[in-house]
């Protein structure tokens, strides 16, 4: 801290005051005001420049970014180009500045002034731009290495340079053309050729209803409305534009800029490559209302509007028309407001090869390369899994344009029952079943038969405790009834659930062949076509080829989040495994990003979402940024008919659970909590702060790891091997309340920790206690697990700890009516899995869920960071997880600051 004395306002004008100021450059101030602009108790100066640097941060993410030279010639960022609306909010701004927020750095000078609040708020914006853009990536923009060194250079060669950049972009006006045409009138015969020229025209920056010919300008016919340097700034601007577009060359030696003529091939330029020149200088370009210009494109899919089924046969791949060599035909066509054009038509379009076409009665603007496109594009080929696609989103890319798609036949009434299921006869219920499956069970039931008959692979991403199991189960016998569809079921799954599914297919289809394919003794001999054969995804990595060559009528993934890595070697493997249909069982179809959802649905139906460069950017990266609502709409009709997503939540689907409470529980670090929390801060940002960008990633890991560790318990971050376990954790303290009351009732509970050390150390408290306690971890052999899980649904242990990545996910333990998660994980979906291990069918008492935060610290962060992730979550089931490694030192800094909380 040091004293400044600025200048201030007040009553009687300007006087000189010292302060107490804290110098930041730029870079460091920027995440500092942006939160403290949403502090209640925040200075009203303060609050303003947080809002100018979120404003500043708006225009840099929108890359509204200039070079420039400062009056020293060293290379300078600013912001810019400002249009109106950009303008008029920084006069907003600059009109709500308190007088505080007018101080400016005052030294030995006898005449106190202040600054015009627009300049300082434009200065303000243009400090911000010139910190955030200097990288290594900025040569790529600037052909050299100005603009991109942290600290500005001087580079007097660059100013003529910056001028021309800012030409056009920076100036008082800014120009557009009006294409005018003659020679059309309705006896015109349709190889007239009309003509054609561009006017200049001239619109103020200011005033943007303000706009006038160039030729009003030169005149002197609006006076100074445009400014006195009007003229000068519509020649800098026109120069630039000319460099984009040659065709207006011939202006910059005019004596008078004012239209010049076009020829047939500069109109048809202008029509695409031109026009969108122009519009990256800021020239836009106005056609005449008198041509029609609602020409467009549109492509139809599918067989004849009179075929209305499939002329294939069932294969062992699927239904043929799906496979990739049953191609179906894209017929494109142009459509002149709601007409679609003749063949014949649209050859007279591409064959005139000019820009202005008789057509019915009426002249049509069209470019001629766009025509002929259209006309090559007939009769193009595609595979029905994509023309599938189209056909759902309604739309398709070409050549970096949508085109919007209507299906026809056969594929439209596919499409017409995949996007109405209600719409479907009901399918019985097995006789084979014994259990009558609920409502939303049967619903599922029909769904999964319906788009497994199509070929279709599906999701069924039901929440965990629905019975997604009992759902499948009743699919496999109802696919027995059908010689199309009968065969044996693969079911693969984590090893913790194989008993699970062996259990509940002999207690719901008794006198079904089940066998697990899976330890040293595996085998698939005499397999039937109404077999279930279970087995692990390490099993199934390990043996593809013997399961390859099984001809399985169904293929299950349960648990499908284990594919998500379409790259792994266990999803390369599950891959190769040939079925007549596929299935994937999920209560968390993206737990982190949509590149998740994209690796369970392309193994499901293959070719559904494109490629997953493609799909990521073409859906992924605009959904998962919030940029782009139609792309998540149109992911959104595409993925919904085959992901039949239900949450306990929902009106109607398990009105008979109990109420769930969930609470968070902060607790303060004891004084040796405290103690290190802090010291492993101090120490572990001064390291980090001179580290490289590999070596740094591995620091924060390790520093987040070790903050957790401590507000678990000390013992579990200092390793010790006989630790004192009593006295020296506030999480624990709470633990032992937590019990005492849960205990007392006779009730049970759930203890899940993403730490076996930590939970090694409960079971030694616990122990010491005398309160008996189960421990499963990853080390678990099938067979313990399952005496486990029997022991504690059986009432023999109230108190079952369990390691959140081991026991997460296909347990059944309704015995819990609390569920403890004593540390926190970085993903919403997990804790929601492991609290689902109570909260499911079968719970017939409320259940309570307790998370432990440690007040102050790095958990207390977190929590944001969660609640942000289930948001985005719902909007089309995916989110981009925060990469915490990328932080700043400064947002570091502020993420792991300990801020109170000790006891």
């Amino acid at each position: 801290m040091e004293d400044l004395t600025v200048a201030l306002s007040d009553d009687d004008g300007v006087r000189p005051a010292s302060v107490p100021a804290l110098v930041l450059p730029v870079r460091v101030a920027l995440p500092v005001l942006t939160r403290a602009r949403t502090h209640d108790d925040g200075h009203r100066a303060t609050v303003f420049w947080g809002a100018a640097a979120l404003e500043a941060l708006h225009l840099v993410a929108r890359g509204l970014l200039l070079p420039s030279l400062s009056a020293t010639d060293h290379d300078a960022w600013r912001a810019g180009p400002l249009g109106a609306e950009e303008t008029e909010r920084v006069r907003h701004l600059a009109a709500a500045m308190p007088p505080e927020a007018h101080a400016v750095p005052v030294d030995g000078v006898d005449c106190l002034w202040l600054p015009d609040p627009e300049r300082l708020v434009r200065d303000f914006l243009d400090s911000v731009a010139d910190t955030l853009p200097r990288s290594p990536a900025a040569e790529w923009v600037t052909a050299g290495p100005a603009y991109a060194s942290r600290e500005p250079q001087r580079a007097p060669g660059l100013r003529a340079w910056t001028a021309d950049v800012a030409a056009g972009h920076d100036m008082g006006v800014r120009l557009s053309l009006r294409v005018e045409v003659r020679g059309l009138t309705a006896a015109a015969l349709p190889d007239t050729r009309p003509a054609f020229r561009a006017v200049l025209q001239v619109h103020s920056v200011s005033d943007p209803a303000l706009v006038a010919d160039a030729s009003e300008v030169w005149a002197g016919a609006v006076g100074d409305a445009f400014g006195t340097g009007a003229r000068m700034d519509t020649l800098l601007a026109l120069r630039r534009a000319a460099r984009v577009w040659p065709a207006l060359t011939p202006l910059l030696s005019a004596a008078v800029p004012d239209a010049v003529e076009l020829a047939d091939e500069e109109i048809t330029e202008l029509l695409g490559a031109g026009s969108r020149a122009l519009a990256g200088a800021g020239v836009d370009v106005h056609w005449p209302r008198e041509l029609a210009r609602d020409l467009t494109t549109r492509a139809e899919v599918g067989p004849p509007d009179g075929e209305t089924t499939p002329r294939t046969a069932s294969s062992e791949a699927g239904l043929s028309f799906l496979s990739a060599d049953a191609l179906l035909t894209f017929n494109w066509s142009f459509a002149l407001g709601d007409e679609r054009l003749t063949h014949e038509e649209l050859d007279l379009l591409a064959e005139a090869n000019r820009p202005v076409v008789r057509l019915r009665d009426q002249w049509v603007l069209v470019d001629p390369a766009e025509a002929q496109r259209a006309r090559a594009r007939q009769d193009r080929k595609v595979t029905p899994v994509d023309a599938l696609a189209a056909a759902l989103t309604g739309s398709t890319e070409v050549d970096g344009s949508r085109v919007e798609v209507r299906a026809t036949g056969w594929l439209a009434a596919l499409r017409e029952r995949l996007t109405d299921p209600e719409a479907q006869d009901a399918v019985p219920q097995p006789a084979g079943l014994d259990a009558t499956l609920r409502d939303y069970q049967r619903r599922g039931l029909n769904w999964l038969v319906r788009m497994t008959s199509l070929g279709l692979g599906c999701c069924l991403a039901d929440d965990m405790g629905l019975g997604k199991t009992i759902t499948l189960i009743a699919l496999h016998l109802h696919r027995q009834t059908d010689a199309a569809t009968a065969g044996p079921t693969l079911v693969v799954c984590p090893t913790s659930l194989m008993g699970n599914w062996q259990r509940e297919i002999e207690r719901f289809a008794p006198g079904t062949p089940v066998r697990r394919f899976h330890g040293t003794r595996r085998d698939l001999d005499g397999l039937t076509g109404g077999d279930f054969v279970l087995t692990t995804y390490g099993t199934m990595r390990l043996d593809t080829d013997r399961l390859s060559a099984a001809p399985w009528g169904l293929v299950v993934a349960d648990e499908a989040q284990h594919v998500k890595n379409p790259y792994s070697e266990t999803a390369r493997q599950l891959r190769s495994i040939g079925t007549r249909a596929r299935v994937a069982l999920t209560g968390t179809p993206v737990e982190n990003n949509l590149s998740e959802l994209w690796a369970v649905l392309d193994w499901a139906t293959p070719g559904l979402l494109g490629r997953l460069g493609t799909f990521r950017r073409h859906y992924a990266q605009a959904v998962e940024g919030g940029r782009d609502p139609a792309a998540a709409e149109r992911l959104a009709r595409l993925v919904r008919p085959f992901l039949l997503r239900r949450r306990k939540s929902d009106p109607g689907i398990a009105p008979e659970l109990p109420p769930k409470t969930e609470t968070d529980h902060p607790v303060s670090l004891t004084a040796e909590q405290a103690g290190l929390y802090e010291a492993v801060v101090r120490e572990a940002l001064a390291e980090i702060a001179g580290a490289d960008s590999m070596t740094r990633r591995g620091m924060i890991v390790k520093l987040l790891t070790g903050l957790k560790q401590i507000c678990n318990h000390p013992a579990q971050f200092l390793k010790e091997e006989r630790p004192r376990i009593t006295g020296r954790s506030g999480k624990l303290e709470l633990l032992d309340e937590l019990f005492g009351t849960i205990l007392a009732e006779g009730a049970s509970v759930l203890v899940f920790t993403q730490y076996v050390q930590m939970a090694r150390l409960l079971e030694q408290h616990l122990a010491a206690r005398g309160v008996a306690s189960l421990f499963l971890h990853g080390g678990t052999s099938v067979t313990a697990r399952e005496t486990m899980v029997r022991r504690f649904q059986d009432g023999e242990v109230p108190v079952f700890l369990l390691s959140l990545k081991a026991a997460g996910t296909g347990l059944n333990l309704t015995r819990a009516e609390h569920v403890v998660h004593y540390d926190r994980w970085w993903n919403p979906a997990v804790e929601a899995q492991a609290t689902d291990r109570a909260y499911r069918i079968g719970q017939t008492r409320p259940v309570q869920v307790h998370r432990l935060v440690a007040e102050g610290t790095v958990e207390d962060r977190i929590a944001a960071l969660l609640h942000r992730k289930r948001e985005l979550a719902d909007a089309v089931l995916g989110t981009g997880e925060a990469s915490l490694t990328e932080l700043t030192d400064a947002e570091l800094a502020d993420l792991v600051e300990l801020r109170g909380g000790t006891g």
